[in-house]
C-alpha cells in the first residue's frame, strides 16, 4: 500500500523534524509567541532555517525588506537542488503545486534517488511522502510551543540543530547518490564565494554560481529514471 511505503520512507526525517521542530517551537516560546504562531509558521512557512532565523526577524521588528532579502538568501539553496525535481513533477497534476511548496532538504533527500516502490503510482507517493514530513514538523513546532510553557528551557544554542540535520542530509546525500557532481559543485562553488567575497556575503554569488553550473551538467547528472522517461516522451 503507497501509504505505508510513504510513510516507512519517511521514518528517519521523523525522527529528525520532531526534535528540531520541538527545538522550533520552544525558541518561539521564548520570544513570547505562542502555539498558534507555530503551528501557522511550519504549516504557511515550512521553511525550518528561515523559521529559526524568523523568530530573530519577529523579536527585532525587522522591515519587510530585510525580512524578503534574508529569505531569498536562506532559502536560495533551494533554486539549484530543485532543477533535478524538474522532470519528475513537471506531469504531477493537482500535487504539483504542493510538492514544489514542501520539496524542503530532508524531503528531497528522500526523493532524489528516483526510487519509487513497486506498484506505487510516482506522484502520489512523493506527495505523501512530502505530507507526511510535513506534519512531522508541524508536530514537532506544536509540541515544543508546549513544552516551552510548561518547562524551563535554556534554549541557547538550540538554533545550531539544523546545522547539524543539514551535515546528516548531506552525509546520506553523498552516500546514496549516483553522481557526486552536485554535491561537489555546492562545496566547491561555496567555497570559492567565500574567499572572494567574504562570510558576509558569499551567499548570494555562490547560489548563483550553483545554479548556473548545475543547470549546465543537468545532462550529465541526470538519472536513470529521467533519462528513461525523456526517452519514452522523445519515442511518443
Amino acid at each position: 500500500m503507497v501509504i505505508r511505503k510513504a510513510f516507512m520512507t519517511s521514518l528517519p526525517v521523523m525522527a529528525g523534524y520532531i526534535v528540531l521542530g520541538t527545538g522550533f517551537g520552544i525558541l518561539l516560546r521564548s520570544a513570547g509567541y505562542g502555539a498558534l504562531w507555530a503551528l501557522a509558521m511550519s504549516l504557511f512557512i515550512y521553511a525550518g532555517s528561515m523559521q529559526f532565523v524568523g523568530v530573530s526577524l519577529i523579536t527585532g521588528a525587522a522591515s519587510v525588506l530585510t525580512t524578503a532579502v534574508t529569505t531569498v538568501m536562506i532559502n536560495a539553496r533551494h533554486l539549484f537542488y530543485s532543477i533535478s525535481m524538474i522532470s519528475r513533477y513537471k506531469d504531477a497534476g493537482k500535487v504539483k503545486p504542493y510538492l514544489i511548496f514542501a520539496l524542503t532538504d530532508e524531503t528531497y533527500t528522500l526523493l532524489s534517488d528516483g526510487k519509487i516502490p513497486e506498484g506505487a503510482d510516482p506522484d502520489a507517493y512523493r506527495f505523501l511522502v512530502s505530507f507526511f514530513d510535513h506534519c512531522y514538523w508541524v508536530l514537532g513546532s506544536v509540541l515544543g510551543s508546549f513544552a516551552g510553557e510548561f518547562l524551563p528551557f535554556d534554549s541557547t544554542g538550540i538554533e545550531f540543530s539544523m546545522t547539524a540535520l543539514f551535515t546528516a542530509s548531506f552525509v546520506e546525500q553523498w552516500l546514496s547518490a549516483g553522481s557526486h557532481l552536485p554535491a561537489l559543485t555546492g562545496l566547491l562553488s561555496t567555497a570559492l564565494c567565500l574567499v572572494l567575497f567574504g562570510p558576509e556575503n558569499f551567499l548570494i554569488p555562490s547560489m548563483i554560481l550553483i545554479t548556473v553550473i548545475l543547470s549546465a551538467l543537468r545532462g550529465r547528472i541526470a538519472t536513470p529514471e529521467s533519462r528513461k522517461s525523456d526517452g519514452r516522451r522523445e519515442e511518443k
